[in-house]
């Protein structure tokens, strides 16, 4: 019995966020490619978030640890999710 890895990407974000944009795309792009859905989340609507996160947005998550933060690097990100 084999599994099939599947992997949780979010992208933290923030409105008016110029480059959280940009990322989105790229990350759209690259997990559509793969086959894995994401998600976004923003930094302002979640205390926690806000105060771990706020200054640095956007922040990739995958699988729920960071990934890296102000901008997409493909190469890895699909590095990370072919694990």
């Amino acid at each position: 019995m084999s599994e099939t890895a599947t992997h949780e990407v979010t992208l933290l974000v923030r409105r008016d966020c110029p480059a959280c944009d940009t990322a989105a795309a790229e990350i759209d792009g690259v997990c559509s490619e793969m086959g894995v859905s994401w998600s976004t989340s923003d930094v302002d609507a979640d205390a926690e978030l806000r105060a771990e996160y706020g200054d640095r947005v956007p922040v990739i998550l995958v699988d729920g640890v960071e990934h890296g933060f102000w901008k997409v690097e493909p190469q890895r990100l699909r590095a990370a999710l072919a694990r």
